[in-house]
């Protein structure tokens, strides 16, 4: 919050303390430039400075006041030495004035003087050490010896001890130390030192608690020059005269003889190498509950009687103090002035080495890097050095920074980077109390491209810890108003910020705003896969908020213009309309699928760039729109024929399978040609050839008796192996041989082409011969010949391949006129076409009518042998 509100906070609950201040402060001319608070703290010799808070009237700048008030010197009962510890005091504040370093205490306004007062302004100041050892001090003594009192006797001397503590903060009381504050408050001291010897080439001479001060963004500021000593410039290293600690001069008026070094006592000299004893002598104190080794209590006797077991102390000590730190402090600590390091060498050990400090070291010089510089440790090194950070000093070193970094528009982009960790790692409070303001600030700021995007992108962050009053006046302005921004990258951050923050959108904004801004943005930049996939993304977020019409009306057009093939924005699109379809709340229509849907889908299924598992997914969305358009169109139909009259009904199907309707190819044997005979060609040859006498002949020409059956009688007398369900006749199958191997269907060197009848069933086949006319082969053989005109019944022949195959061929053509030669069945048996030679020995080929059936359809089948019918021309 602005300084003015803080402190205007303060005065008003703090009416009494700020009067009784004002009343302490009247007649000092540094009333008119600040408003003076309460103390907080306390510093110098003797803690005569009281610390209070103030601001400045000028720009409500935050600082304090230190006010030394004369009637203190006046206990002294000696005129002369209370204007000398005036004097002394003063010039300390011009001494600070001149050195001007980030380790030295930076002074606002100078000294200014009354008739009672002395009064000046710095930097916030939160406490001096001497108050922070001094809450650790009583700590300890209340621990050791309060507790195990029992009787009023020591509870009385445990509260005498107690009070005569030096006087602390109130604030102060709880404060405990971090390793890491430690760490960077003893290198902050050393570099003051290191910029006192080396470059204002000066001696200290009171290096202790009470010239130390802390401020309130917890660095470490060396004060307290009254006793600075010139160094010769060509020789820092020798020593130089000094007076020693007396007891007749005021105690006011000198060092703190606790911290002294051994040879400004001893010898009356002193060099660089004294005040680092005093820095020594300040470190174990802090190790050792804030009370100091050498308690001499303004009694030189006393400081020279524990100067002589100052090594054995400092042994003892060194298990507290941290490794890296335990060499170095014993050498500071030494007696001998020759062993201690100097300051330049301090700061180079092992301690002081680390990620965290070098960061706070830059950070607390930043003002003095330039613009680049600043921008390259806000967005890397802080950033990277942040997490190993005590969340203490981000509110104590690292914010108040970021705050003054703020109106500086040139590094404004930087300084987000960081404090949008802050408000990510933000409580509640803490982001209400310490960083509400701050960000009201920088919403309403003139802001760079890259701040604007970077406030936007992490929006959501912000939203999370705002109050939803401020959310409504301050965020969402500055929001909607990132959509009218000229540059493609505000708009798409401001894209991606309404995806990330639609929760906290009402609807009507989203409707009447929204909507509107996101798709004029994708139609300036509908070529740009980056802006197009943050539309989609944002649509997707926002979509469960919106109308069903305005996602009829808007959505979808928007999704049919989009014609960037790259994989993730065909993901997303195919995403949003499988939810559409799937909602049933959008209502989308098979006739929108079909129409505005599928023809935008289908085309990406042969897009390389698919990978296998995004190529799966799209499948299956349009497998899952297929069917729902295939249900419904299904259940359409079949409503559409039920409403028609039942005859009516079927006659469609009928009409369309029944085989009138069917557009069959004219169907063509080759080369066939069927020879006709008269009705009495049979008998006659019967009678020439067997004369009813032979087995194989009555059987062969169809002779048969009354009885239907005798057929198959004479079969099993003549095959007795033959089984009953042979003799049963089934239709044939026919085999056409071409005349010559050109013919059609013919193949020279294979097998003939089989023709099956229509009526046979795949289960109905078995071995049987039709033989169409016996006569016209037997006449051919025996070198006759009969007219053609005849087309009566052919004669039949059924006969197993197993029967046949077990006999012999002259068993079988024992009689009659074709038992001659080699046997009728072995020709028949043959299946090979042959060529006869007609009566007057010419030779031509005949066409030849072959009808063979198989037996069985499966892999063992057995076959008959073929039967081959020649007619001679």
């Amino acid at each position: 919050m602005p300084a003015g509100t803080m402190f205007a906070k303060f005065k008003s609950t703090n009416v009494a303390a700020s009067t009784a201040t004002q009343a302490v402060a009247d007649g000092n001319p540094i009333t008119q430039y600040f408003e003076i608070g309460k103390p907080v703290a306390c510093a110098g010799p003797e803690l005569v400075w009281r610390i209070h808070d103030a601001y400045r009237k000028s720009d409500n700048k935050e600082c304090s006041v230190f006010i030394f008030e004369k009637k203190i010197a006046e206990k002294l009962h000696k005129p002369r030495r209370k204007e000398t510890i005036t004097e002394l005091l003063k010039s300390s504040v011009k001494t600070l004035e001149r050195f001007r370093h980030p380790r030295i205490l930076q002074i606002y306004h100078t000294v200014e003087e009354s008739a009672d007062t002395l009064a000046f302004a710095s930097e916030p100041i939160f406490a001096s050490l001497s108050n922070v050892l001094a809450f650790h001090e009583s700590k300890t003594y209340e621990a050791t010896n309060v507790a195990p009192a029992a009787g009023g006797a020591a509870a009385s001397q445990a509260q005498a001890a107690a009070n005569t503590l030096p006087q602390r903060p109130a604030h102060a009381k709880e404060y405990n130390f971090l390793d890491m504050e430690l760490k960077y408050g003893f290198l902050q001291l050393t570099e003051a030192l290191a910029y006192l010897h080396y470059s204002g080439h000066v001696i200290h001479r009171n290096v202790c608690p009470s010239s130390i001060l802390i401020t309130k963004r917890g660095i470490w500021k060396l004060a307290g020059m009254e006793y600075v000593e010139r160094m010769n410039e060509n020789d820092l290293n020798s020593s130089i005269p000094c007076p020693p600690w007396s007891n007749r001069v005021s105690k006011m008026a000198q060092p703190n003889l606790d911290f002294m070094a051994p040879e400004t006592q001893s010898t009356s000299k002193c060099s660089l190498l004294s005040d680092m004893f005093s820095l020594g002598m300040v470190i174990c104190a802090v190790f050792n509950n804030g009370r100091p080794l050498i308690q001499a209590g303004n009694s030189t006797s006393n400081y020279a009687k524990q100067m002589e077991t100052l090594d054995d102390l400092v042994h003892k000590l060194m298990p507290r103090l941290p490794i890296a730190l335990q060499e170095a402090t014993s050498r500071m600590a030494s007696r001998d002035a020759t062993a201690r390091p100097t300051a330049q060498l301090l700061q180079l050990i092992k301690y002081f080495i680390d990620t965290p400090i070098n960061a706070l070291k830059f950070l607390d010089v930043v003002n003095m890097k330039d613009t680049q510089q600043k921008s390259q440790f806000y967005k890397t090194t802080l950033i990277e050095a942040m997490p190993m950070i005590p969340r203490k000093l981000w509110w104590q070193n690292i914010w108040p920074m970021l705050k003054s970094e703020i109106n500086n528009n040139e590094v404004l982009a930087a300084v987000l980077q960081p404090v949008m960790l802050f408000v990510q790692e933000a409580t509640l409070t803490e982001y209400d109390t310490l960083m509400s303001a701050t960000m009201k600030v920088i919403y309403n700021t003139p802001k760079s491209i890259q701040a604007s995007v970077t406030i936007l992108e992490n929006l959501h962050l912000i939203i999370e810890k705002t109050k939803p009053e401020d959310v409504t006046t301050d965020i969402m302005p500055m929001l909607f108003y990132s959509f009218d921004g000229s540059t493609i990258q505000v708009q798409s951050a401001a894209v991606v910020a309404v995806a990330n923050v639609f929760d906290s959108i009402d609807e009507l904004s989203i409707r009447r705003m929204v909507l509107p801004k996101v798709k004029q943005v994708f139609e300036k930049n509908i070529t740009d896969p980056k802006i197009v996939q943050n539309v989609l993304m944002c649509i997707e977020r926002v979509m469960d908020r919106m109308e069903r019409a305005q996602v009829m009306d808007e959505v979808l057009p928007l999704l049919a213009n989009i014609r960037i093939p790259d994989p993730d924005i065909i993901m997303r699109t195919v995403r949003i309309y499988h939810k559409l379809f799937v909602d049933k709340t959008y209502g989308l229509t098979v006739e929108t699928m079909a129409t505005n849907v599928l023809p935008l889908l289908i085309p990406h299924t042969v897009n390389p760039s698919l990978n296998f598992e995004q190529y799966c997914y799209l499948l299956e969305v349009l497998q899952q729109m297929l069917e729902a358009i295939d249900r419904q169109q299904r259940n359409k139909l079949k409503l559409d024929n039920l409403s028609m009259a039942s005859p009516e009904r079927h006659r469609t199907l009928r009409h369309q399978f029944s085989t009138d309707n069917m557009n069959a190819p004219p169907f063509n044997i080759p080369n066939l040609r069927i020879d006709q005979r008269k009705t009495s060609s049979a008998e006659d040859m019967a009678r020439k050839n067997s004369g009813g006498s032979g087995m194989l002949g009555g059987w062969w020409f169809g002779c048969s008796p009354s009885s239907p059956d005798s057929n198959f009688l004479r079969v099993g007398n003549v095959f007795p192996n033959r089984r009953l369900s042979d003799n049963t006749l089934m239709t044939p199958k026919i085999r056409i041989a071409p005349s010559c191997a050109s013919s059609p269907g013919g193949t020279p060197g294979s097998g003939l082409p089989t023709r099956r009848h229509s009526s046979i069933g795949p289960q109905e086949r078995r071995g049987s011969t039709i033989n169409l006319s016996p006569p016209t082969l037997a006449r051919s053989m025996i070198g006759g010949s009969m007219p053609n005109t005849s087309s009566s019944v052919p004669f039949l022949l059924s006969s197993s391949m197993q029967s046949i195959r077990s006999r012999r061929q002259s068993t079988v053509l024992s009689s009659g006129p074709l038992g001659s030669g080699s046997g009728l069945l072995q020709q028949l048996g043959s299946g090979m076409v042959r060529q006869l030679t007609s009566v007057s020995g010419t030779v031509s080929p005949v066409p030849l009518l072959r009808v063979n059936g198989t037996r069985n359809s499966h892999s063992n089948v057995r076959k008959c042998p073929s039967l081959n019918i020649t007619f001679s021309q």
